[in-house]
């Protein structure tokens, strides 16, 4: 195994009623804060009332910006590193999901620096070295940005998403309440799982020499995510449900499994694409692809993944031929995606056009090819698109 770092100092309030804490938290930072927040569901469900009342019963000086989107446009990271070098404020409160903790790590950043947030951005990407303190209240089990460095960006101006890791982007506590995520809809719920499963394949499917022990928890994270989001699904306000898949989300991408592997993300780098141009939700993305893209990397070179995979997560009978179980892997994993979580199957069902396939495959390929599972070239991603039809 490689040599690595791991350094995950977020601190994390876990469970119910735990805002108690909020106000004192911040103020290790200071007393003016800029609070971030995606459309109204914080407010329906009461969540925006009960944050501001800890603040302002505090003393703590609260400025807002509402209307983070979907997929996070860079617009909005503009606005809220103008209102944080105009406010002089000492500390960002990110409320909701990861696109609106994505957004926010960016505004940090782009409040210490004179440059336009987008230039932190691309292959000429500048620096960042410094970002103002984040503390986050996640609403949503999905991206994991409530323990990790990264975060993805939109531009719908140039047609581009793109993401970016520093650890000065890795929020300073975070307040994970699995109640908090009883109001999110069925799909979202499946968007989430399907997310966070992901995460742990893109890491899991691997040919460099691996560590047991992460493979193991690696695996236990992936069944506990097809034993619990279906009950979430059908019990929205089931604690122990909400509970395990809120926590996988978490420790999906905060680091940890990495365990030095060097490989690159495939279906990420596809999927951005999509949404930069049809702004689907990331998650419905990387459901449809994720398939798709095991499909056309099994080979007798890699096979021996496959089986691990599907013996040890779906209990497939390990005395068969390892084509035959990698293969109804492969199935499993598609039933578990579009029949259980309920997901759209095809690029058809979501308005996604052949037209653009070259330039989508291109623009995943911007920095070369992708040095995955197995190497992808742009013709590659091509084919796996069109793999999406059917």
């Amino acid at each position: 195994m490689n040599n690595f770092v791991y350094d995950i100092p977020t601190k994390v309030y876990f469970g119910e009623n735990q805002l108690g804490k909020l106000a004192q938290e911040l103020l290790k930072f200071g007393r003016r804060v800029l609070m971030t927040y995606g459309g109204g569901s914080i407010k329906k469900i009461g969540l925006y009332d009960r944050v501001v009342g800890e603040l302002k019963a505090a003393g703590i000086e609260l400025y807002e910006l509402s209307g983070i989107e979907p997929n996070p446009r860079i617009e909005s990271v503009r606005e809220g590193a103008r209102m944080c070098k105009e406010h002089n404020i000492d500390v960002l409160l990110a409320v909701g999901g990861g696109s609106t903790l994505d957004a926010t790590k960016f505004m940090a950043a782009g409040a210490c620096v004179d440059h336009d947030p987008w230039e932190f951005f691309g292959a000429d990407a500048k620096p960042i070295e410094c970002a103002l303190p984040i503390v986050t209240i996640l609403t949503l089990a999905a991206t994991g940005s409530e323990m990790d460095t990264g975060g993805v960006i939109s531009n719908l101006a140039t047609g581009d998403k793109l993401g970016r890791l520093a650890p000065a982007l890795l929020p300073r506590v975070s307040f994970l309440d699995p109640t908090l995520t009883y109001s999110v809809s069925r799909f979202q719920t499946a968007c989430g799982a399907a997310d966070m499963m992901s995460h742990i394949i893109e890491v899991y499917f691997n040919t460099q020499k691996d560590l047991f022990m992460l493979d193991c928890f690696m695996e236990g994270m992936l069944k506990t995510i097809v034993k619990y989001a279906p009950i979430a699904l059908r019990e929205p306000e089931n604690y122990e449900a909400r509970a395990n898949l809120m926590w996988t989300s978490s420790w999906a991408i905060n680091g940890f499994i990495n365990g030095g592997k060097r490989k690159a993300w495939s279906c990420h780098p596809m999927e951005h694409e999509l949404s930069a141009i049809y702004d689907i939700t990331h998650g419905l993305g990387l459901a449809i692809l994720t398939p798709r893209w095991m499909e056309y990397c099994l080979d007798e070179t890699t096979v021996d993944k496959y089986v691990q995979y599907g013996v040890n997560v779906f209990g497939i009978d390990a005395s068969q031929d390892k084509m035959t179980i990698a293969r109804e892997s492969i199935r499993l994993t598609a039933e578990f995606l579009f029949d259980t979580l309920g997901l759209q199957r095809t690029f058809g069902q979501v308005g996604i056009k052949r037209e653009d396939y070259a330039v989508m495959a291109q623009k995943a390929c911007r920095y070369g090819d992708i040095k995955g599972f197995k190497t992808l070239t742009p013709a590659d991603v091509e084919r796996i698109f069109e793999m999406c039809e059917q």
